[in-house]
């Protein structure tokens, strides 16, 4: 699969599907994607090739790296310091964004009340970890 950023400056392709996938409403990705929820998709980080520039990082907590472009300013990426073998990309991103669906909502405490979620995945409150 392969995407980028609005303007193309940023383009990247995996080399496998991804291992999960995720709907995040917390107020972070809220404000940083500009939309009510963010949809993610996580992959190893060998599996990632970024072709021309790399996202500009925006360090959003202790641990945390939002990508970016930052000529267009899309929401490209979030990676964790934590967890050094892993990447999570944009599903919007994608240039076929319907080849990825998420399987679970997290941090929906924190989910914009006009907006309505149908469908089946399983709803989390915090994190999925945390419940």
């Amino acid at each position: 699969m392969e995407g980028g950023c609005h303007c193309g400056t940023i383009t990247y392709e995996v080399s496998a599907a991804p291992f999960d996938a995720d709907y995040c409403h917390c107020r972070d990705c809220q404000k940083t994607t500009g939309a009510p929820v963010g949809a993610w998709m996580d992959f190893q980080k060998d599996q990632l090739t970024w072709s021309g520039a790399e996202p500009t990082e925006y360090k959003s907590s202790e641990f945390i790296r939002r990508g970016f472009c930052p000529q267009c300013g899309s929401t490209l990426s979030y990676r964790s310091t934590e967890y050094p073998d892993y990447v999570t990309l944009s599903i919007a991103s994608l240039d076929e964004p319907d080849r990825v669906r998420p399987n679970y909502h997290i941090y929906t405490d924190s989910q914009v009340n006009w907006m309505s979620i149908d469908d089946d995945c399983e709803r989390y409150r915090k994190g999925r970890k945390s419940g």
